[in-house]
């Protein structure tokens, strides 16, 4: 539980902390030497900034942590906000990171006589199955979602299923498993996050937050 008055941010593990690195210390916002070492064990950081700490915990669990108050501000992906679709978080800012697409994939095979537009029912494996079951009934298609959380181009080459939904950057590892975007549902940025209550209680301190970010993203703060 966090210190009475300290405002917690919930950062991302991984490729997108990569590219947060940078807009944190335009934001000026140090993270103590731990939180830079792959081998250190701790999940909580002090930072130079007094009152402020962030916390780092697996991608899919920034939005859950903001929105049940853990945290007071994250930066999650569009892709979980999508997902999980809290009200208690809002995502004020695109910091401009992130960036990939959510597409429907097959395989190369299926693809060549494939028309999506005439799809009625599908099987789908997805880590995504909220969103993915959202897009299909907006086209009054019946999808059919087996939840996994990885190596979802393994689902059509063993027989799972014929189609995915999974998040693309450069599509090398459909490629490489035989298969081909067929359909984009979304394009996919990193956000500034807040919890709402945090927002309206403690608007003096997480607003300048929000600006600050806001110059990070423009090349301004420093």
């Amino acid at each position: 539980m966090s210190a009475v008055g300290e405002l917690v941010v919930a950062v991302p593990k991984g490729r997108i902390l990569k590219e947060l690195s940078p807009l944190l210390a335009r934001a000026g916002i140090e993270p103590e030497a731990a939180f830079h070492d792959s081998d250190a064990r701790q999940l909580t950081f002090e930072t130079n900034v007094s009152g402020l700490r962030l916390i780092r915990v697996r991608s899919f669990d920034v939005a859950t942590f903001v929105a049940f108050g853990a945290a007071h501000m994250g930066v999650a992906g569009r892709d979980v906000l999508m997902e999980f679709d809290f009200p208690e978080v809002y995502a004020p800012l695109d910091l401009d990171i992130g960036h990939c697409r959510m597409s429907v994939a097959e395989p190369e095979d299926l693809a060549s006589t494939d028309d999506p537009s005439r799809w009625s029912h599908v099987r789908v494996a997805t880590k995504y199955p909220e969103t993915t079951r959202r897009h299909f009934a907006a086209r009054g298609v019946q999808a059919e979602c087996i939840k996994l959380n990885g190596a979802m181009e393994l689902a059509p080459n063993l027989g799972l299923c014929r189609r995915i939904v999974d998040l693309v950057s450069t599509g090398s590892t459909l490629k490489a498993n035989g298969l081909v975007e067929v359909e984009q549902i979304a394009n996919i940025t990193s956000r500034l996050v807040v919890n709402r209550t945090a927002w309206k209680t403690r608007p003096t301190e997480i607003d300048p937050w929000i600006e600050r970010f806001k110059e990070a993203v423009n090349g301004q703060a420093t």
